[in-house]
Parts: structure tokens; C-alpha cells; sequence
């Protein structure tokens, strides 16, 4: 017996792990960007290693403060490149490559059964590949960078089944708020969260990874979906190493489980300024709006896109509206479909491949009293502006939303 975690820690552990057990574990794939690859590469110097324990399982994108945005930032971000080529890192992804969350699936290190650690909180990501995902700090990294291994602490395990079909305009974002509510800003704990049922069969990679990628707004470690034929799909051609998918046993035991019907959702709201203060769209009709984002490692996928310009073919917004692509790639097929022409027809802005606003550090920061509609994962006070408010939606309420200048449900269009 044994849930999709406790597997994962056994085989990179080499011992049999069970929930609560502290092991030493082995680190398929390492990410650090330029955010915390600064403070990681510090921690590392100061150790008096050499040499990292394998270039080839390091990655590291630049992401967060992209293009540098002013001169202390170009040096660290001068700092860390040097440092790469010294160690011969053979995996960088320079500025305009993309989000590191969505910049390691497409190239192929986001793989089933792997033990997959990153120096930021949203590397839970991954778990939408039937990995084990999660984030760590900048010491802790450094550590990973020295020897490969870490100490962890198998976490427990909740499962959560949803049956049902999602609605027209109706999106894995919203699913995934719902759950959020559901189970509170604090209800999974370092927690894994496994998630099964018809429902999630049906999304595709990207809502997947929708879904995974905000397991930590519940406080989780990592957020596991069970690979499939979707998954395997998406892999083809693509994966960087060999992969051996695990599942959980029949007699697997969750700390908790909770039951979601996809079929009654709505699309959902998160309120200023927590994640889990979640409502339906209807319960907050006409609300006035400043500024909308669509994008992040959340909702910046080419699916997301296509979804916002499908609602605003042949329409104009009436608020300042930001597009910010999740990678290159992203950005590449959105240009050549269409999405891209589209979107700025509309009178949206499009930026360079990125973390955007969601960081809130460098640009998209929102006035005193303002309000962005934002298709991010966390709307807490300060994170575009001191003064703001960020409410979360999915991208087809941030869409029809732009048009009326208000928080508009999407299906009313």
C-alpha cells in the first residue's frame, strides 16, 4: 500500500518510505531562477564546493525580473550567468524564454514518477506530470546543487475526486478556486493532494497544470495528478530522460478526502486579499475594474490565450488589459493562430514571455485603491502595489470582464 508520494520517496530514497518518515532523497531535476538563483549561488559559494554534483540536472530560467530593470538587477543577473558557465549548467533559459514552470514541462523535465525540486513555491506545478513537485529555499538549494540529495519528510496525503463535466466558459482555474475554497488557504498543510475522477481525466496538460500549480495556496507540498494517456501524449518527442510513471494502491491511505461535483460550478471569484476567500461570479455583479492581467504560470498557456481572444474577437476593452504569454513557445503559436492579432486588435497590451505582474516588483503595479482582475495564483495586499486590490479569476472571466470594465460572468456574453 502506498499513495503516489510515499512511492515517489522510495525510489529516490532507496528505502521503503511511509507518510511522517524522514529520508534522505535524490533529486531528479533542480530549477533555481534568477529570483532565488542569486541567494542559492551565494549559499553555495559560501559552502567552499567547486563544482555542482550534475550540470545536466540543473535548470535554471530567468523569469522574475526580465528584462533587468535597472542596474542592481543586470549585475546579479551578469552575476549568475557567469557563474552557469563556470559550472557548465548545460540547461539555461535566458530572458524572453519564459516562466520556469512553464519553460521546464516543454522541455521535457516535468516527468511521471520524478522527484522534481525548485527554488520557488510554485514548482508544485510539475505534479501535473505524476511528478512529485515541490519548493524548497535558497540554502536548501544550494545544498541540492553541492550533493543532489535533501532531507525531507514524507507528507501525508489528501485525495480529492471530482465528477461531473465542466460548463461552457467554465475552466480548470475555476475547478481549481473552488477547491481552493473548499479546502482553505491552510487545509492541506504540508500535505501532498492527489486528484482523481472524470473531471480532471478530461482537462488538458494546461489545466492540469493549473491545478497543481495552486496546491500550495492550500498550503500543500505538492499537488499529484496520475499520469495518463494525456500525459504520455504530451511527452512524446519531448521528454529529456527516461520515466517510469507511479500510481497509488488501491489501499493507499489519505489523511482526508473530499468529493467535488464539476457539474454545479460556476465561474469563481477569489476576493481581496486571500486565495481562499472564493465566491461565485454572481455574488459579485458589476464590480468596478481598473486593470486586468491574463497570464502567470497559472493561466499564461496558449489554451488560456485562445480562450480571452475568443471573447474578444471583434470587441474593444474598456480597461487597460495586459497579456503576458507564459514562454516563448507560448508566444510563437499564439502568433502564428491568430491570438496574438486578435488580442491587440481588441486593444490589449501584449508583453515579453514572463513573470509579469504577477510579481508586482517591476511592472503591471496597480494605483492606491485600484482594482485588477488577474489570472495569477495569489491576490494578497502588496503584491502589485501597496494599495491595490487583485482579485482571481480564470481567463475567460478576465476576458469578458475587460469588455464591460467589470466583473462580468463570461457566460452572459
Amino acid at each position: 500500500m502506498g499513495t503516489i508520494s510515499e512511492k515517489i520517496f522510495s525510489r529516490a530514497s532507496g528505502k521503503d518510505a511511509k507518510a511522517d518518515d524522514f529520508v534522505m532523497a535524490k533529486i531528479d531535476y533542480a530549477m533555481a531562477h534568477d529570483g532565488t538563483s542569486v541567494l542559492a549561488v551565494r549559499a553555495f559559494r559560501e559552502m567552499g564546493i567547486s563544482s555542482v554534483w550534475n550540470p545536466s540536472k540543473i535548470v535554471i530560467p530567468f523569469d522574475h525580473l526580465v528584462p533587468a530593470n535597472n542596474e542592481n538587477t543586470a549585475s546579479l543577473h551578469s552575476d549568475i550567468r557567469k557563474w552557469i558557465s563556470e559550472q557548465g549548467i548545460e540547461h539555461f533559459y535566458d530572458v524572453g524564454s519564459g516562466i520556469c514552470h512553464q519553460v521546464l514541462p516543454e522541455q521535457g523535465f516535468a516527468l511521471p514518477g520524478k522527484l522534481i525540486v525548485g527554488a520557488d513555491s510554485h514548482s508544485c506545478t510539475y505534479g501535473a506530470f505524476g511528478a512529485f513537485g515541490t519548493g524548497v529555499g535558497a540554502t536548501d538549494m544550494a545544498e541540492i546543487f553541492a550533493t543532489g540529495e535533501l532531507w525531507f519528510k514524507v507528507p501525508q496525503t489528501i485525495k480529492v475526486t471530482s465528477k461531473g463535466s465542466l460548463r461552457k466558459f467554465v475552466t480548470a482555474k475555476d475547478l481549481t478556486l473552488h477547491i481552493v475554497g473548499k479546502v482553505g488557504a491552510d487545509g492541506a498543510t504540508y500535505k501532498a493532494m492527489e486528484f482523481y475522477g472524470q473531471t480532471i481525466s478530461d482537462l488538458s496538460i494546461s489545466g492540469r497544470m493549473t491545478l497543481s500549480n495552486m496546491a500550495i495556496e492550500m498550503g500543500a507540498k505538492a499537488g499529484i495528478v496520475p499520469a495518463d494517456k494525456v500525459t504520455f501524449d504530451y511527452l512524446k518527442g519531448r521528454a529529456a530522460d527516461d520515466y517510469e510513471p507511479v500510481y497509488a494502491d488501491e489501499d493507499a491511505t489519505y489523511v482526508k478526502e473530499f468529493h467535488i461535483n464539476a457539474s454545479d460550478i460556476e465561474p469563481q471569484v477569489a476576493l481581496p486579499h486571500q486565495v481562499d476567500n472564493v465566491v461565485s461570479v454572481s455574488e459579485v455583479p458589476e464590480t468596478k475594474v481598473d486593470q486586468i492581467f491574463i497570464g502567470t504560470c497559472t493561466n499564461g498557456r496558449l489554451e488560456d490565450l485562445e480562450l480571452a481572444a475568443s471573447i474578444l474577437k471583434g470587441e474593444k476593452v474598456a480597461v487597460r488589459t495586459i497579456i503576458i504569454p507564459a514562454s516563448r513557445e507560448v508566444m510563437k503559436e499564439a502568433s502564428i493562430n491568430g491570438t496574438l492579432t486578435t488580442l491587440l486588435e481588441a486593444g490589449a497590451t501584449v508583453g515579453m514571455p514572463g513573470c509579469g505582474p504577477c510579481l508586482g516588483g517591476h511592472m503591471g503595479v496597480i494605483a492606491q485603491g485600484e482594482v485588477c482582475l488577474s489570472t495569477a495564483n495569489r491576490n494578497f495586499r502588496g503584491r502589485m502595489g501597496s494599495g491595490g486590490y487583485v482579485y482571481l479569476v480564470s481567463p475567460a472571466t478576465a476576458a469578458a470582464s475587460a469588455i464591460n470594465g467589470c466583473i462580468t460572468d463570461p457566460r452572459e456574453l
